[in-house]
């Protein structure tokens, strides 16, 4: 009994955490980001982000997905997302600055595996529509 009731208040911290910006991401605000697979810069994509953790699911940027904090502590959030079309992952996003994150990420997309590190680098606003 006392297992169960640790289980359930574990679960509904956790579904908390899926509603709200984690606290390792709070100062990474949304806008203009840059994300590639090199440090530089070099052939990265732009892409306007309203909220941070679109970007633990690149791989599957613009999928209907649903994402579940794992963890959230220190400089790090754990993050598992499932997409409609069946495709899921599980990223790790390190805050380096406010300014720049790194994302580690794995999955499944397209019926294939897929993992890799991104670097993300928050380049300004939004332009307004």
């Amino acid at each position: 009994m006392r297992r169960s009731v640790r289980l359930l208040a574990g679960l509904a911290a956790t579904m908390t955490l899926a509603a709200g910006v984690p606290t390792a991401l709070a100062p990474a605000l949304p806008g203009m980001w840059e994300v590639g697979r090199s440090a530089t810069g070099a052939d990265a994509q732009r892409l306007c982000v309203g909220e941070i953790l679109v970007l633990s699911q690149w791989e599957h940027r613009g999928g209907r997905c649903t994402r579940v904090i794992l963890g959230d502590g220190g400089d790090k959030t754990l993050v598992h997302y499932t997409c409609a079309d069946g495709g899921f992952g599980r990223s790790e996003v390190t805050l380096v600055t406010p300014r720049t994150l790194r994302i580690v990420t794995q999955g499944i997309s397209r019926d294939g595996p897929f993992a890799y590190t991104l670097h993300a680098r928050r380049v300004g606003n939004c332009a307004p529509r």
